[in-house]
């Protein structure tokens, strides 16, 4: 891509299908940040100040406000491998709640795209802009967990979660009460400061 090119992407509207689903979106201040085009024309890969969309090409505009939005405090990873053209693969694993206070890793989302533009470096910046803290922790015997605070919109205070290596720690009982009590003193401690 030449430094034209980048000038020209840099500048330009968002397509039609993509402006159309954050117009649909219940939150009137949703904006897009930056997009990238999905290989064999699918659509794009939006970041907008809310979180992560994916638009199919095909979509009606009747439709638009059936497109998804991923949180950003909700994005346990995006791991980008450029390809060297102006594309590339994202890779996004999200969070989803299975009881308070614990969150367990979806499968990865895998989305090809033949231009990513600026969206790597907005879909990075977002993320981390989320976590305020993160740190692992040993479970008694073997295991760990992550514990993380997160910043979430429209809440004052962080929220801390734990998070797993291993599901199957979270079914045996004194791996969860290990890590119960990790999170306890996590937040006790932010609490203090």
């Amino acid at each position: 891509m030449t430094l034209l090119d980048r000038v020209r992407r840099r500048f330009a509207r968002p397509p039609e299908p993509v402006c159309a689903v954050v117009q649909a979106s219940p939150d009137p201040d949703e904006r897009v940040l930056a997009w990238g085009v999905l290989v064999r024309d699918q659509g794009w890969l939006v970041a907008t100040s809310q979180g992560l969309r994916r638009v199919p090409a095909g979509l009606p505009l009747a439709e638009a406000g059936q497109a998804d939005v991923l949180p950003w405090h909700e994005v346990a990873s995006a791991r980008w491998t450029a390809t060297g053209d102006g594309g590339g693969r994202f890779e996004v694993i999200a969070l989803t709640e299975v009881e308070p206070g614990v969150q367990a890793r979806l499968p990865a989302d895998r989305h090809a795209l033949d231009d990513a533009g600026d969206l790597p470096a907005v879909v990075r910046r977002r993320v981390d802009q989320t976590v305020v803290a993160s740190r692992r922790a040993p479970l008694p015997g073997r295991g760990e967990v992550v514990l993380v605070a997160r910043r979430v919109p429209g809440q004052a205070a962080r929220e801390w979660t734990v998070v797993f290596d291993d599901d199957a720690d979270r079914s045996d009982p004194v791996a969860r009460e290990a890590a119960r009590q990790k999170l306890a003193e996590a937040v006790a401690a932010d609490q203090v400061v």
